[in-house]
Order: structure tokens, then sequence, then C-alpha cells
């Protein structure tokens, strides 16, 4: 058992309840979770050969089967890959498969049949059914031990047979760390702050509410019958909200005989406003938990402040931040999931395709555009032709086929040559 946590409500299968809680119930999170898979969905994926050979070439195209072949789609992998920045760690159980065609069975079933080894499928196993590591006397990884609570079944699944994403390495652990650990606090006094604003509102934020009754009804040694009493008085006190149960029954404050029945409902009144502004309060929480994963940008005009450069840095740092997350995913895969693939498929490593991705921003074309007109003034543009289909790639225009750019080319010649004979 990892025991690195000195925080006793994030120790042992604490800590992931808390974490799903937060991604699940604050606004916060989970506008950080939905801009981070957002953009990681847009992202470019591909796979780059080992060498530009017929051969390296072959086994880059073969990888790039194995991902299309897969009983899911990628971009529904990499969503839950992404699940290790909220837990700090994600454990997949790679599933492989015989290339075999269209068969019956899910272990041949595939869209090529050259028999070779692929991937059926990458299958997480869930945070919360984490059991216990199995760790070496050295420190290393052997494995993770699974346990449904449901059900009662155990399972263990070797490190040799799994991915493991983690958002950092320190000592090995193979549990990482949240990148919402720093928020955990923030997010505790926010949901604080929220549940007594809410019950405030229900009760108008008049005041609180006093019940007066008979001095017997607080005796320690009541009877029974004025220990009920009190407990139904209790209970009618504590449900008393504006809702379809907004009313209380009680008797008069004065007997027939003009003596004081000892009981009494009133509002004790704080006298106006309140002197804590608990939207500042709450708003300031909420900017700490942003700020906690550099993702501040999201606030800004909620205040009517904030300039255009001040976010575009902002949004520049928060992609440098995700960019390291998308090179740690990509290391990881290739490490352990192409690099095993090869093996099985007994491929030489100096063959070995490498799973690469794109920016997760794209320059902005006005500022782009310019410089290159700057680098053409100054005639240090070269006629490149993966110069131009980078350009056009930012742009998002339709790239030429080969006809097209080769007469492009020959209408470059003949222009030349025009000018040449004028």
């Amino acid at each position: 058992m990892i025991d690195e946590e000195w925080s006793k409500r994030l120790r042992g299968t604490y800590g992931p309840k808390v974490y799903q809680e937060m991604a699940d119930s604050s606004s916060a999170i989970g506008a950080i979770n939905f801009a981070i898979e957002s953009l990681v969905r847009q992202v470019e994926w591909r796979v780059e050969p080992a060498e530009p050979t017929e051969e390296g070439n072959q086994w880059a195209q073969f990888v790039e089967e194995c991902l299309i072949d897969l009983d899911g789609t990628f971009d529904d992998f990499l969503s839950e890959v992404l699940s290790f920045l909220t837990f700090g760690w994600a454990y997949f159980e790679t599933i492989y498969k015989l290339r075999k065609g269209q068969t019956a069975k899910r272990e041949t079933r595939s869209r090529f049949d050259d028999g070779k080894i692929g991937w059926r499928g990458f299958a997480l196993r869930s945070q919360d059914t984490l059991d216990h590591w199995q760790i070496a006397e050295d420190g290393t990884i052997e494995g993770f031990n699974q346990w449904d609570q449901s059900s009662g079944k155990r399972a263990f699944i070797p490190i040799e047979k799994a991915l493991l994403f983690r958002t950092r390495t320190h000592k090995n652990n193979p549990e990482g760390r949240s990148i919402y650990r720093n928020a955990v606090n923030d997010y505790y006094y926010y949901k604080r702050i929220c549940a007594i604003e809410a019950i405030g509102i229900e009760r108008d934020m008049t005041g609180l509410l006093v019940m007066e009754v008979p001095t017997r009804l607080l005796h320690a040694d009541a009877p029974a019958q004025d220990k009920s009493l009190l407990a139904a008085l209790q209970k009618m006190c504590g449900e008393l909200k504006r809702d379809e149960r907004e009313y209380a029954i009680v008797p008069t404050e004065t007997n027939p005989d003009g003596t004081a029945s000892g009981y009494k409902l009133k509002l004790l009144s704080s006298g106006g406003r309140r002197q804590i502004d608990t939207d500042v309060i709450k708003r300031s929480y909420k900017v700490n938990m942003l700020q906690s994963v550099l993702a501040q940008f999201l606030e800004l005009g909620m205040a009517s402040v904030g300039s255009f450069a001040l976010a575009s840095s902002q949004t520049d740092l928060f992609a440098v931040a995700m960019g390291s997350f998308l090179d740690s995913i990509s290391a990881t895969f290739n490490r352990d999931a192409i690099g095993r693939l090869m093996q099985y498929n007994q491929v030489d490593s100096e063959l070995w395709p490498e799973l690469v991705h794109g920016d997760l921003e794209s320059p902005a074309l006005g500022e782009l555009g310019a410089y290159v007109q700057a680098l053409a003034g100054a005639g240090q543009l070269p006629d490149d032709e993966a110069i131009q289909r980078k350009l056009l790639e930012i742009a998002k225009l339709p790239m030429p086929t080969k006809d097209e750019a080769n007469v492009t080319k020959i209408k470059k010649g003949l222009k030349l040559q025009r000018v040449c004979a004028c």
C-alpha cells in the first residue's frame, strides 16, 4: 500500500473518491476537464517511421492499422487516459489478437488477415478497484492487484501486460499525483460555503429560527412523553424551510385562562445585510482551484477585468503544461505498447515506429502571415514543399495532390523561362 499522502482524508481508497467527487460536482474542475479533453481531442496524432525506408514505412503503416483496428476508437482511449490527470494515474490492460480477418471470434476478428499480432483494445482498470500494488524489493513495479468490491472478485494484472500512465514518477510512485491535489482544501471550503449559503437562502436569510418550549421539556429527567414531544419539535424546526412544508403547528402563546403556554416560534433577526460577502469568498476559492492547474484564464472576464494579452499569455502557459502531459502519454505508449507489439511480431528495434502528437494550439494566421512575409522580404523563405504543406495544414486548407504540385512546379519553370527570354 502506498502511504505517501499526509492527509487522512486522501489516504487509501478515500483519495480516488474525493477526486471523483471534485470532478463530478465542482463546476471549476468540470470546466478544466472539459477544456483539457476538448484540446486533446483536436490534436493530430500520427505514426512516424523509425527510418525513411520502405521497411520502416511498412511497420509504421502496420501500427496505424492496429490503431484503427481497435474495438473502440483511439479518441475514446485517449479520453480514458486523461483520467490519470484527475487521479494521478491510470492503469490499462493491453488485450491482443491475431489478425485473421472477419472471423466469429473476437480474439481473431480484424480488418486485416495477415496473421500478425495486433491490439484488440486497452481496457482501463478503474482507480477505485485498486487493492494493492505488487512492488519488488528493488522498487520495480511488478503489477496491479484489483478488487471488485461489488462482486468480491480479485485479479492481478502484471505490468508486462499493462500501460501505466502517471503525472509524475517521483520515487517511482505508481499512483503519481493528482493535478487537483493542491485544490482539495479550496474545494472543501467552497463546498461548505455553498451549503451554508443555500441554507441561508432557504430561510430567506432573515435570521435564526428559535422555538420556546416549557422548561419541563428540557429537564434531563423529563418523562418519556415530554422527551418524545421535544424530539418532535426538534425535528419540525430542523425541517422548516421554504418549500411545500413551510409551516409549523404550535400551541398559542396563552392558555384559555390567560396563563402562558410556554410555546413560541420566532426568527431571531440579524438586523440587515450580512457583513461577509459570500460571493467574493466563493470566487476566491474558485480562482484558487483554477490557478492550481494554470487554468485561471477560464475566469477572465467574469469580473469585467482582464486584457487580451493577459488571456493569450495564460492560455499559452496552459497549453505548454498540457503539451508536457501529451509528451508523457506518447512516451509511455511508444515504450510499453508499440515496443511490446513490435517484440511479439519479431521486429528489429531499429525499425520500431513512434506515435507523436501535433500542437495543441495553432498560431494566429495574422501573426504567421506577417512572419512569413518578413522572411520572404529578407529572402530567407526556402522554396520547400514540406514548408508549404505545413503552412496549409496550420490554416486548415486542402493539401495539393502530387499532380497539382508538379503542375505548380512546371508553371513556375515556364514563368521563369519567359522572364529570362524577355
